[in-house]
């Protein structure tokens, strides 16, 4: 795991240059660095030791006869299987590496080694000879990318805040991208939330000569359910297998690799299949946040180490500017925080973790996964009737129960679900914010749809999901939390193989009898209790509704909400009114309030002068200390 950065073209002072934007990503490789420079290109790495530690792992790497130069961030989990094709094919290697199988990769397969890689990864291939760079994104967007074009040059790297070092580029918030986050909480157009700095999507390469770009998708994770599916129990062993091959491809490593444990399904699944021997949890000082006793249990039956800890609210609240600046970009996901917590925590023992993301995704996780089945009876009635049910329910003054029903009853699932999160309405929009675009969130997610038409609702939510929730928050936060502390986080769940099963499971084996990701369960069954098999889903479950309902909390949010900076963007007294409503408990407006409240955390990270609460500084300093007690 490692960080990436370059810039094509020349450049005075190109040295510095690469090297600043080099220290603002040291956290994502503090192990050592490397620079390659040659006309036209400058390649910066920051390496985290974690397969082959010796010298020959360096990056950037070039091949033996010096036509290619390769950084990259991630890991090949099949890449001896390639290696020993390519050897086959006459190649010859230096190390034991997977960077090198990149190298002679590219070269017998060009683009089409993607198809062939198993892993995470992110990269970018210099050719000496063309002068044409190549760079790539995993297929579901594990590991970020980001690139940005500046006075006719290419800048990539691994986080924003490495391109911002670039001297050519103007900071300029892109303001479509606020609107559309309030209501998916999550940065969610290719364009970032820096004007001009894009995101390379999950499953894209890109393609730079000459000053022309190319970008292609190579990757697209379409459900496709099988028209004959397998026999249940045979099914349920496949799927139990292809898990385990996974975990074992992703425990490989020159370092010790632990696992986080909550008390849910998926990370509990893991627990019990890794070969590891430590585990890691976080809670809150609120029993009903609190998911460490599960996770105690769950270890002592296993036989393995947990190491917990209860986050205290004012060790929460201290820490959310920082989080923001590790983040790049506002992300209003409350979890994203006991992550952070969480991989501290494991960081201290280890470089590299085990997660459950994805699982919810590819199994049909999601409690909301299971409104189209509830709706059913309710949408058997005439569409006319529904709508003038829909619009009666909108008169009633308040939030009684069943008006929210009657209301997305009334609406295909091509305009109720937009993701795992819909914060802001589009009316809600048009009160808080002092500008509009016109787009609206629904315009973002119709070219998706119109690809689905063929499948069910549940199958059509979640190919939004595995295309907006899971890089937009999921994997985002999983990256930048874990190395913003130099750990790797490694996801079995979205592995090639374990997608190529769970693309073809039938809906009847993912929502039955009332229980979401159901063949899933089964699998876990064999290895946990009832209880927890079937346990519902809580993800890292947060206070906040209940924080902000306290004097101290809405004090600090409300000076926020009424703050200079927050006028530039919103009508204050709307802002002021959701605090106030929430307070008072007319209605649970958390969400509303904590995008808004992380946007502005966010601004003054990178747009006030002076807030910044990480400098380059900081950064060399702590990874010194980190270096001196290794």
């Amino acid at each position: 795991m490692c960080g990436i950065c370059g810039f094509t073209g020349s450049i005075n002072n190109e040295q510095s240059i690469l090297e600043a934007m080099m220290n603002r990503i040291i956290h994502r490789g503090p192990d050592g660095a490397g620079r390659y420079f040659d006309a036209g290109i400058a390649m910066g790495h920051r390496r985290l030791s974690i397969i082959d530690l010796s010298d020959a792992g360096k990056q950037p790497m070039i091949n033996a006869d010096g036509t290619l130069v390769c950084t990259f961030n991630g890991e090949i989990y099949n890449y001896k299987e390639l290696k020993a094709q390519l050897i086959e094919k006459g190649y010859r290697f230096s190390s034991d590496c997977d960077t090198e199988v990149l190298l002679h990769g590219y070269t017998e397969w060009k683009e089409k080694m993607l198809d062939k890689l198993r892993g995470m990864f992110a990269f970018a291939l210099w050719n000496t000879q063309t002068h044409e760079l190549f760079m790539a994104r995993d297929m579901f967007g594990i590991k970020p990318l980001y690139y940005a074009q500046i006075n006719g040059q290419l800048v990539y790297a691994s986080e924003i805040k490495s391109i911002l070092e670039y001297p050519g580029y103007t900071r300029e918030v892109n303001l479509e991208a606020l609107e559309q986050y309030l209501s998916f909480e999550y940065s969610v157009l290719p364009e970032t939330f820096f004007k001009g700095i894009f995101k390379l999507m999950p499953g894209h390469y890109l393609t730079w000569n000459a000053g022309k770009l190319s970008i292609t998708r190579y990757f697209d994770p379409m459900l496709m359910p099988s028209k004959q599916p397998l026999a249940h129990d045979e099914l349920v062993q496949r799927i139990d297998d292809t898990l385990q091959n996974s975990i074992r491809y992703h425990m490989v490593s020159d370092v010790e690799v632990a696992s986080l444990l909550s008390s849910g399904v998926d990370s509990s699944y893991v627990a019990t299949q890794f070969n590891g021997k430590r585990t890691y949890t976080v809670g809150f000082d609120y029993e009903r946040y609190n998911e460490i006793p599960y996770a105690q249990k769950l270890a002592h039956t296993l036989g393995i180490k947990n190491t917990s800890k209860v986050i205290s609210t004012d060790e929460y609240w201290s820490e959310l500017s920082r989080i923001q600046y590790y983040m790049d970009e506002p992300l209003a996901d409350a979890s994203a925080s006991a992550l952070y917590f969480v991989d501290r925590e494991a960081a201290r023992d280890v470089k590299v973790i085990l997660s459950g993301e994805g699982s919810d995704e590819l199994f049909g996780g999601y409690n909301i996964y299971h409104e189209p089945f509830s709706l059913a009876r309710y949408q058997a009635l005439p569409q006319t009737l529904r709508t003038c049910l829909a619009a009666l329910a909108k008169r009633i003054p308040g939030h009684p129960k069943g008006k929210n029903f009657v209301i997305r009853g009334a609406l295909p699932v091509e305009e109720r679900f937009i993701g795992n999160a819909n914060v802001f309405s589009d009316q809600q929009k048009t009160r808080v914010l002092k500008y509009r675009t016109k787009r609206r969130a629904q315009q973002l997610t119709k070219p998706y749809y119109d690809k689905v038409k063929h499948l069910a609702d549940t199958e059509k939510m979640q190919y939004i999901d595995l295309n907006f929730w899971l890089v937009g928050d999921i994997l985002l936060k999983a990256d930048k939390m874990s190395m913003a502390h130099s750990l790797e986080s490694r996801v079995p769940f979205l592995d090639r193989e374990v997608f190529e099963l769970a693309r073809t499971l039938p809906l009847n084996e993912k929502i039955a009898n009332g229980t979401t990701k159901a063949c899933f369960r089964e699998v876990a069954h064999r290895y946990l209790s009832a209880f927890q098999a079937q346990k519902k889903k809580l993800g890292f479950p947060v206070p906040i509704r209940v924080w902000l309902r306290e004097d101290i909390y809405y004090n600090r949010i409300k000076r926020e909400f009424q703050s200079d900076i927050a006028a530039q963007f919103f009508n204050t007294d709307e802002l002021v009114r959701l605090l106030d409503d929430h307070k008072a408990e007319k209605f649970d407006y958390a969400r509303h309030i904590w995008v808004v409240y992380m946007f502005l955390l966010w601004y003054k990270q990178y747009f006030v002068p002076g807030e910044c609460c990480v400098s380059i500084e900081d950064e060399l300093k702590r990874e010194r200390g980190r270096a001196q007690s290794a």
